[in-house]
C-alpha cells in the first residue's frame, strides 16, 4: 500500500498531472460529499468485543462493522475497521493478501499461486493487524481445498485473476473476523464510488525494503472501465500479452495521486459500502509501479463478474468432515493434489509472488481529448 507526496515534473509527471486533472473533474463533487449515514440495521451486537457464533444468515453478518464513514490519507488501519481482511502465507511468509467471504472460505488472486497449487503449502490468517502481533482474537487457518480459475492469465493478461480456499475448518465470527458481503452479476455500483483498499504490501518499489508489518487502508475513487482504458495502450490484434482493461477488471485511483497498490497487496480487498454493508467489489490484481509519480489507476479483479462461479464451486465442495476424522493429512478427506513441474514460479519475495507491477505506457493524446470533453459538457 503505498503513499507518498505526488511530484509533477518531467514527462511521469506530465501523465500524472494529465490524470489528476482528469479525476479532479470527474470525481471531485462525488469526493465532497458528505459522510454516509449509518444504516438503522447496522449490526452493532455482531461487531461487539465478544465472539458470536455464526448463528446467523451469511447475508446478516457479511460487511457489517462500526466503520462507515471517511478517512483521508493512506495510513495504517485500526483493528477492527476491516475483518475481512486476510493474510496469505506460503511457507509461513507473506505473500499476499485475501478475503474471508464465507465462514469457511477466502477469496484471493490468482496470480499469488504460480509456485504451488498444493494447498497444504498455505496458510490464511485472520483477526491479524500487526503481523508480528497476534491477538486474542488472531487464527491461523489451513488450507483444506484451493481453486484456480481455470482461465487465469489464458485469454488475456491477468484475466481471470481470482481464487477460493476453502478452509480446513470454519472460522468462528468476531469483532476481528467478520466475511465482506459478494456481490450479485447484476450489482450496480455508483459511478465514482469512494472505496477502500487495505493489505501488507510494500509502502514503495524505488526501494528494497522489508514488507510492513502493520496492516495499511486506503481510500481510492472506483473508475469507469472506458475511462481506464485510455491510461494503457491498446493491444495489437495478434497480441494478447500487453496488458489491458477487460470487463472482469474493475479500475480504482486516488484523486491527489499520491496513494496506490503495491507488491504484497495482491489478492487484498476493495469495498465499497453499499446501503449499509461493505461489498467486496474488487482483489488487487495489478498497477504501474507504486513510484512518484504515479501514472494509471489500480486494477483489481471484478469480484461481481465471477459471481456465478464462486457460488458454483462453493455449492460443489462440501464442507470438510470434522478435524480428526481423517488422521492422514493427504488422506481420503482432502482433494487430490497434482503436482506442478520443478521451477514454476519465482521466489516467494519476488514481485511475481507478490503483486503485479508494470510500466504503462500513456497515452497523451486520448487523454488531453477526454479532458476537454469533461471542460465541454
Amino acid at each position: 500500500m503505498w503513499s507518498a507526496r505526488a511530484q509533477q515534473s518531467g514527462q511521469g509527471g506530465y501523465g500524472t498531472c494529465l490524470l489528476a486533472a482528469l479525476l479532479w473533474l470527474s470525481l471531485l463533487p462525488q469526493h465532497a460529499q458528505a459522510t454516509q449515514s449509518v444504516s438503522s440495521n447496522s449490526a452493532t451486537n455482531i461487531t461487539s468485543t465478544q465472539a458470536t457464533r455464526s448463528t446467523l444468515s451469511l447475508s446478516q453478518v457479511c460487511g457489517r462493522t462500526n466503520f462507515q464513514g471517511k478517512i483521508y490519507g493512506g495510513q495504517m488501519a485500526s483493528s477492527e475497521r476491516w475483518p475481512w481482511q486476510a493474510s496469505l502465507l506460503f511457507h509461513g511468509s507473506h505473500i499476499c493478501g485475501a478475503v474471508l467471504i464465507d465462514k469457511n472460505w477466502v477469496a484471493g488472486a490468482a496470480h499469488c499461486f504460480q509456485r504451488s497449487h498444493n494447498p497444504n503449502d498455505y496458510k490464511i490468517r485472520l483477526g491479524y493487524t500487526k503481523l508480528s502481533s497476534p491477538t486474542q482474537y488472531s487464527r491461523q487457518m489451513s488450507v483444506y481445498k484451493l481453486i484456480v480459475h481455470k482461465d487465469y492469465d489464458k485469454y488475456y493478461r491477468q484475466g481471470s485473476d481470482i481464487v477460493l480456499m476453502q478452509l480446513e475448518s470454519p472460522v468462528e465470527y468476531s469483532s476481528h473476523i467478520l466475511p465482506a458481503c459478494v456481490p450479485d452479476k447484476n450489482v450496480k455500483l455508483p459511478r465514482e464510488k469512494a472505496c477502500w483498499a487495505s493489505g501488507w504490501g510494500h509502502l514503495r518499489e524505488d526501494e528494497i525494503l522489508p514488507l510492513p508489518d502493520d496492516l495499511y487502508e486506503v481510500e481510492l475513487i472506483l473508475m469507469d472501465n472506458d475511462v481506464c482504458k485510455s491510461f494503457f495502450p491498446p493491444p495489437e490484434s495478434s497480441s494478447s500479452r500487453k496488458y489491458y482493461i477487460y470487463d472482469d477488471m474493475v479500475c480504482a485511483a486516488d484523486f491527489s495521486m499520491t496513494k496506490s497498490i503495491c507488491s504484497g497487496d495482491s489478492g487484498g480487498p476493495l469495498v465499497c459500502l453499499l446501503n449499509g454493508s461493505w461489498y467486496l467489489v474488487g482483489l488487487t490484481s495489478w498497477s504501474a509501479p507504486c513510484e512518484n509519480p504515479l501514472t494509471s489507476p489500480s486494477v483489481f479483479a471484478r469480484v461481481s463478474y465471477f459471481d456465478n462461479w464462486i457460488k458454483e464451486h462453493k455449492k460443489a465442495s462440501p464442507d470438510p468432515k470434522p478435524h480428526g476424522s481423517d488422521p492422514n493429512p493427504q488422506g481420503p478427506n482432502r482433494p487430490p493434489h497434482h503436482p506442478r513441474p520443478p521451477g514454476v514460479g519465482k521466489p516467494w519475495n519476488s514481485n511475481k509472488g507478490q503483486g503485479i507491477a508494470i510500466k504503462p505506457m500513456i497515452c497523451t493524446i486520448l487523454l488531453s481529448s477526454w479532458v476537454l470533453l469533461l471542460q465541454l459538457s
